[in-house]
């Protein structure tokens, strides 16, 4: 593939501001812009080397004195779920998993307020708007789509209407696996493990696609928040040598 120079990515630094994973400590990204004829080979050579991305562009910590953030990937034809993981499928087996293409709907967007309301309140997100959860969703050049997951009520199974929409991912297809952008749940159904489900529904996919890796972006040793994380084995960490096997 030839392209001119007007195609190479340009890279943006952004000023300090505190960390949301470790107190006391303040981050910086460097950015660059995912547009153009290029930008769905961009995205899968970003995401390989650590990136992560956000509406049209793709961002990593660059923070000074600190590397506690690590790029994981999940390698699906190794992984295995535990016996706690086969209940969590078992326990989801009536969620229906449809991929719904990269269009926010109302439906999503009061889904997506409630999970903010309960799990994530007076966070940065807590406060945007309907048009920015559009612009989330939408605002790319890059292949992704919103996998929608829908319990069954009562009546009519083959009636849309009777399924009630509980979980979502904003998920992007890569070269060589599947990147989990964002996802968002109902935070009602505690007892289902959503978060999980949803993991463990793209590893299948994953392997469905013969895709070999899931990337869950980054995991910081010490914070609560991505603790969950490591529970996905074998798992890789991209380090100083490349992507490694971990066994943290």
């Amino acid at each position: 593939m030839t392209h001119s120079d007007k195609d190479e990515p340009q890279f943006f630094l952004t000023a300090p501001a505190p960390c949301p994973y470790l107190a006391e400590h303040w981050e910086r990204k460097v950015f660059t812009y995912l547009t153009g004829q290029f930008a769905k080979d961009k995205n899968t050579v970003l995401t390989q080397c650590g990136f992560r991305r956000s509406q049209n562009i793709a961002y990593r910590p660059v923070c000074d004195g600190c590397n506690a953030c690590v790029s994981v990937r999940i390698v699906v034809d190794d992984f295995v779920p535990d016996r706690t993981m086969k209940r969590i499928i078992k326990k989801n087996a009536d969620l229906v998993g449809e991929v719904c293409g990269s269009e926010a709907t109302e439906e999503q967007y009061s889904l997506f307020k409630n999970y903010l309301g309960v799990r994530h309140a007076g966070g940065g997100m807590s406060d945007m708007t309907f048009q920015d959860y559009r612009m989330m969703v939408e605002d790319t050049e890059v292949e992704t789509s919103l996998i929608e997951y829908r319990r069954k009520l009562s009546g009519d199974a083959n009636k849309k209407n009777n399924f009630s929409l509980v979980a979502a991912a904003l998920t992007d297809k890569v070269d060589d696996g599947l990147s989990m952008v964002y996802s968002f749940y109902s935070p009602f159904e505690k007892h289902a493990s959503l978060g999980v489900f949803m993991i463990l529904d793209h590893i299948r996919k994953a392997r469905q696609l013969g895709l070999p890796y899931i990337y869950l972006g980054y995991w910081v040793k010490g914070s609560p928040k991505m603790d969950y994380k490591s529970r996905y084995r074998p798992q890789e960490h991209l380090t100083s040598s490349g992507w490694t096997l971990t066994k943290e």
